[in-house]
């Protein structure tokens, strides 16, 4: 028996060059051709010698069969500034993995340094070496953001855009580590770094938008300077080490950027651009000052441990000028971008780029909303040219969402007296999390939906999980766990989720309170700022980690901000635990309110049960018996307010709303959100899915849910297996309807189910998105991190072919399913990664299937098995199915 490890890691961080933690938790992937091939043991070291030659801490031989969650903990942490080395060995396998550790008792030795004033700037520190080096390595930070460069290299940054991430720059400040070893060379070195406003003190600009304003036009910052902090480690091959650090020897000056507004808006003459200035031979002039040490954000220094930014696909537009001087770009595609734009004119000629997501019968930039106008005249970067001929301009600090640009000030050809577009490319910038899956159907309607909400979820994904890149950008909490299961299919979540659990604890408010955004950047009030289906994220998400990821990094951490948490809402439950103080089914007629006690109580109990399983996994028996009784307690008032069994009104049990007092409304959100949270006693549960049916069709299958009970509509028509009318709610002609979207041309979701939205790259109503992978490709976990998951053919729809892929963490998992003419029975392709088990679900104790194994391209034997479970062990088959 042999394994190979195809992929490893360390839960909740995407890189590893500069971790802060003093325990870890590590995982591996193993892959054999033998189906009954399993890891029996396993041993992990860890090392500060890539030989090994001595140990820091080794678990010794552990028995059994665990690849994730493997708690990596040496007795007096790992060493600061120090190069540690982790194998994992068993029979035959080895692997040898690097990183780096800074360990909380080691205090920086930088200090933060900028000019004392809050525009863009650029920093450089020319260094001398006399020798080669072995290793050099930077931690870097500069707030709002920072572009970091070694010697004009632009493998420097690692791909990095807009490092680092957005905290609560009071409360936390993130570091990024760079590995500059192949960059730095003998003789005279240049360290550099741009840096602009982001949130952290964030300019409006004299005229321009800027969405956290109050009614009084005024905005909270973090700080009021710009600010760089560096740390400079470098290894000589005779095992010397020296450090650098930013302080008054190192040299800034202001920026040809002039203005750094987030919100895609920035001013940039390109005549006063230093050329060369981040590398050697570069000669400084009278503007170049020596820095400030300058007081810096109040947040304690830690590793950016989610994925970066970064740029990924480009698209080039068709273009029109759509009156002289102003020229139109057509990209096909609503995404989150940063532009690049190449123009050739002479000196002093000033260009002009706008955006939108939508555009007017004449062609030009529009905002359908009258409320946010300000985004047709307030939004736009300007550049001014040198004169020098091709010149580029790309922004330096923001970003936006958008189809459409607007140049303004150019032509498309010469002969106008006007500079001369080159080209113009949109460049989708998002996280670095890896790409897992991908599914086609035979249904182009269904593929154009299904590429609407993959554009819609990665145009949301950022140093946090926003729902708007473009209006607001802020990091409302209520989209990370529930478009959690449908973002795992496509994106590895883990580090982001992780970081964002840190950003609200850092967010959680003195009384326990954890508000409805993180980082919390305008202050909201009432409902905005209080609402558990926001705030909940802090004890939803560790449990989603646990599910899909197979790791518990987060239990230890959160447990106590949980807990916290429960008892401010335990402050708000009426009639004896019921909670319905919050938004409701948001976005429902675009309103709050419906379904308040349905929907909050129900987050609610989840949270209590959460939590019960945190207590037990950290060994908090107390703590886990006093949640088991709180959760049994919020259960029975459920019931005994909400679910409604005399049958007088209809002859089923169903669950009523509190939105009419008095009366007993019987509504699709109420019955899927008892049936989804396992609040209906059992012998209920066959009542329960038929009042929701019922519901259904009194409705004509037409959506009757907001962004909150969307998701566990399609959950529920998922457990009673009826694509049909999932598919029928997509199709609607009119409002609520995904396919009307499609059909207006927009390539992804609204804000709301509205034609004419203020926001047209809203992820929040992309839930639908979960229901295709688990429901028509028919993959869904069942054990932690798909130790174990089912595939369940969609033999009840009207998919002829269904191919998609999913990289779980234990390997891809690979499925194709084809119907067999007209008839009922269907040929399926499975792959089973090693160490999983697949299990193939049928509809009833008779249904048959042939399972023939393939392997090196040959097939084993068939074999025939009956039953509604069918176990597949690790392998390639092909299965023909009679239900």
């Amino acid at each position: 028996m042999t394994f190979e490890i195809t992929r490893c890691g360390i839960h909740g961080f995407h890189e590893v060059l500069g971790i802060d933690a003093d325990k870890i938790r590590v995982y591996w992937v193993l892959s054999s051709d033998d189906a009954d091939a399993q890891q029996t043991s396993y041993r992990v070291e860890i090392s500060c010698s890539q030989s090994f030659s001595e140990c820091l801490w080794d678990s010794g031989k552990v028995d059994g069969n665990q690849q994730r969650n493997v708690l990596c903990s040496p007795k007096d942490g790992f060493l600061s500034a120090t190069f540690h080395y982790w194998r994992v060995t068993m029979p035959h396998t080895s692997l040898i993995f690097r990183t780096w550790f800074e360990n909380e008792p080691n205090r920086w030795k930088g200090v933060w340094i900028g000019d004392n004033g809050d525009k863009p700037l650029y920093i450089r520190k020319s260094i001398h070496l006399a020798e080669k080096l072995a290793r050099a390595i930077v931690f870097a930070s500069g707030l709002g953001h920072f572009n970091f460069v070694c010697n004009g290299d632009p493998r420097t940054a690692n791909r990095h855009v807009l490092d680092p991430g957005w905290t609560n720059y009071h409360r936390t400040v993130q570091f990024v580590a760079y590995d500059v070893s192949e960059i730095l060379r003998q003789g005279e070195n240049i360290l550099g770094a741009h840096v602009g406003n982001g949130f952290y003190a964030g300019d409006q600009g004299d005229d321009r938008f800027f969405w956290p304003c109050y009614e009084d036009n005024t905005y909270v910052r973090y700080g009021n300077e710009l600010c760089f902090f560096a740390e400079v480690h470098l290894f000589y091959e005779d095992g010397r080490r020296e450090t650098l650090t930013t302080g008054p020897d190192w040299k800034l000056r202001k920026s040809a950027t002039t203005l750094a507004n987030i919100y895609s808006s920035e001013t940039k003459d390109l005549g006063a651009y230093p050329t060369g200035w981040d590398a050697p031979g570069f000669q400084e002039d009278y503007q170049w000052k020596d820095a400030t040490p300058v007081t810096g954000p109040r947040g304690k220094l830690r590793y950016q441990s989610q994925p970066p930014v970064v740029l990924h696909e480009t698209f080039e537009p068709v273009s029109s000028e759509i009156e002289p001087g102003t020229v139109s770009f057509d990209f096909g595609q609503n995404m989150t971008t940063m532009i690049k734009v190449q123009v050739k004119g002479s000196k002093g000629s000033s260009v002009i780029v706008r955006f939108s997501e939508t555009i007017g019968d004449d062609g030009k930039v529009l905002m359908p909303d009258p409320l946010f106008k300000q985004f047709e005249t307030g939004v736009f970067c300007k550049f001014t040219l040198a004169g020098t001929g091709v010149e580029t301009w790309e922004p330096d600090f923001c970003f936006t969402s958008a189809r459409y640009i607007q140049v303004e000030g150019v032509s498309l050809g010469e002969g106008r007296n006007l500079p001369v577009i080159q080209s113009v490319t949109s460049r989708h910038v998002s996280s670095a999390a890896p790409k897992l899956g991908n599914l086609k159907t035979d249904k182009e309607d269904v593929n154009s939906l299904i590429k609407m909400c993959y554009w819609s979820f990665v145009s949301n994904l950022f140093s946090y999980h926003t729902d708007c890149p473009q209006i607001e950008k802020f990091g409302w909490l209520e989209v990370t766990h529930l478009l959690a299961p449908a973002t795992q299919y496509i994106r590895d979540m883990e580090s982001l989720y992780s970081k964002i659990l840190d950003d609200i604890v850092d967010a959680q408010e003195p009384d326990g309170l954890c508000p409805t955004m993180a980082p919390e950047i305008r202050y909201m009030c009432g409902p905005l700022h209080d609402t558990i289906t926001w705030g909940g994220a802090v004890a939803l998400l560790p449990e989603i980690i646990r599910f899909y990821y197979g790791s518990t990094h987060t239990f230890e951490k959160l447990l106590g901000p949980c807990v916290r948490y429960m008892e401010y809402i335990q402050t708000k439950e009426r009639e004896g635990g019921l909670i319905e103080h919050g938004l409701g089914d948001w976005g429902r007629d675009i309103a709050f309110g419906n379904n308040q006690a349905n929907i909050e109580t129900a987050i609610y109990y989840r949270c209590l049960r959460n939590i019960q399983t945190m207590a037990r996994e950290v060994g908090k028996p107390d703590v886990e018996a006093r949640f088991r009784a709180w959760a049994d307690r919020i259960y029975a008032v459920y019931n005994g307010r909400l679910l409604v069994t005399d049958k007088k009104l209809h002859p089923y049990a169903f669950y009523t709303s509190r939105d009419q007092p008095g009366t007993y409304d019987r509504n699709m959100v109420a019955q899927a959100f008892a049936l989804q949270f396992d609040l209906v006693p059992k012998e209920h549960i066959a009542d329960v899915q038929q009042a929701f049916l019922a519901d259904c069709a009194d409705a004509d299958n037409r959506i009757q849910a907001g962004e909150i009970g969307l998701k566990y509509l399609w959950n529920t028509l998922a457990d009673v297996d009826r694509p049909d009318i999932v598919l029928e709610m997509a199709r609607q002609e009119e409002h609520p309807s995904y396919m009307r979207f499609l059909r207006r041309g927009e390539t992804t979701l609204n804000e709301f189910w509205q034609d004419e939205c203020r926001s047209k790259c809203h992820d929040m109503l992309g839930t639908i998105y979960e229901w295709f992978y688990s429901a028509v490709l028919g993959l869904k976990p069942e054990t932690e991190a798909y130790r174990t998951w089912t595939v369940k053919p969609p033999l009840n729809s009207e998919f002829q072919c269904v191919e998609g892929t999913v990289e779980c963490p234990y390997g891809k998992i690979a499925i194709e399913y084809r119907r067999e003419g007209d008839g009922e029975g269907a040929s399926m392709k499975v792959t089973v990664p090693t160490s999983t088990t697949g299990i193939l679900v049928l509809p009833k104790e008779t249904s048959k299937v042939t399972i023939a194994r393939l392997r090196r391209g040959l097939k084993n034997d068939a074999v025939t098995k009956r039953g509604t479970r069918i176990n597949l062990k690790p392998g390639i088959y092909e299965l023909q199915i009679q239900p």
